[in-house]
């Protein structure tokens, strides 16, 4: 199966997407996986919800431009998957999958590519917290909502 990119309201099956990467390309000698998580406290407080809304038009094409736009020598597949809707603490909500033809390559590559989801998906971002409601910025700021 080739690269993608998703919004996803589940949970994924991380062993079988491994597979069906390497099963894929015949280049596919080191994948990096990044699962970021729903954080259980942040600034001391602690967290009751995070809500994904992604922006409906752009999200998921701005997401796919990533993956066309890091595909690149050595880099054998790229996936993105990120979770919407509302999210408990501990949940996984960020999957990055980078396959390629070593290990440094596939690090460099996956980092790169999970910053530029950060800064760039239109995925909007809603952090409850026992101190009030957050929006949560793509370089981690958090500013409260009134």
């Amino acid at each position: 199966m080739s690269s993608e990119a998703r919004l996803i309201e589940e949970k994924i099956d991380i062993g079988r997407v491994v597979e069906e990467i390497t099963m894929g390309s015949p280049n596919s000698n080191a994948v990096v996986i990044y699962v970021g998580y729903v954080k259980r406290e942040v600034e001391g407080h602690v967290v009751n919800w995070l809500n994904c809304e992604p922006h409906e038009r752009h999200a998921s094409n701005l997401l796919n431009s990533i993956v066309e736009e890091e595909m690149g020598e050595g880099v054998s597949c790229i996936r993105i998957y990120h979770r919407v809707g509302r999210l408990k603490p501990g949940e996984p909500i960020t999957y990055v999958f980078v396959s390629a033809e070593d290990r440094v390559k596939a690090f460099e590559k996956a980092r790169e590519v999970l910053e530029r989801v950060k800064r760039e998906s239109m995925i909007f971002k809603v952090e409850s917290r026992d101190d009030g409601e957050f929006l949560v910025l793509g370089d981690g700021r958090r500013l409260k909502i009134r």
